[in-house]
């Protein structure tokens, strides 16, 4: 099995021991954005077809948006992008984007605690957030605190959902956040790099 297997919330929690609820917790921390960045942002929506596949999805969409905070936090982290993740049989597979905590050794060191995993779908969130849960379980049982909160996002590029899991409780903020509003968007993903901070 791999996290492709979960087709949904429910899949993950009648395996696991996990309690579900959704309630907000997000609380946006306004970024800058260089004009340069909204510019091509606007080039790749308005010049790429990218709506066919998640692969273009991520690449023209998801991936920019992320960087673009990351910068910002990026002396403590490292981001990855189809990093393989695996805890065991059953918890495996490639999340589209992972957030870990930047190695002194060297940011090409996989170094524990993971923070954040981010899934890509189209349209798709239940079979998404089946996903991404499931990243989020096996990255809560690779760091071995299941008091360290592990966050969740799911995008379809248009749009943008968060959740969160600390010991067994899943919560899922029931906002979606649209990329039509660019500044709320990325103020909500700098609240996520923001939390994580917190736990380095």
């Amino acid at each position: 099995m791999s996290f492709e297997s979960f087709k949904s919330v429910g899949d993950v929690v009648s395996e696991y021991p996990l309690a579900t609820c959704e309630k907000s917790f997000i609380q946006p921390v306004p970024i800058s954005i260089a004009q340069s960045f909204r510019d091509r942002l606007n080039l790749h929506l308005t010049e790429f077809s990218f709506r066919e596949s998640e692969s273009a999805v991520c690449e023209m969409v998801i991936f920019p948006i992320l960087a673009e905070v990351y910068l910002e936090h990026r002396q403590k982290f490292v981001l990855w992008s189809h990093k393989m993740l695996t805890y065991d049989d059953r918890l495996t597979g490639i999340p589209d984007y992972t957030l870990s905590k930047r190695s002194p050794l060297s940011k090409f060191i996989w170094e524990k605690p993971y923070f954040v995993a981010v899934e890509a779908k189209k349209d798709d969130f239940v079979k998404g957030w089946g996903q991404c849960l499931a990243q989020m379980l096996a990255m809560q049982k690779l760091n071995g605190n299941p008091e360290q909160s592990v966050y969740g996002i799911v995008s379809s590029g248009q749009s943008w959902e968060f959740g969160t899991l600390m010991q067994n409780q899943f919560i899922q903020d029931p906002k979606a956040y649209p990329l039509g509003d660019l500044d709320n968007l990325m103020a909500a993903l700098n609240f996520i790099f923001q939390c994580c901070e917190e736990l380095v």
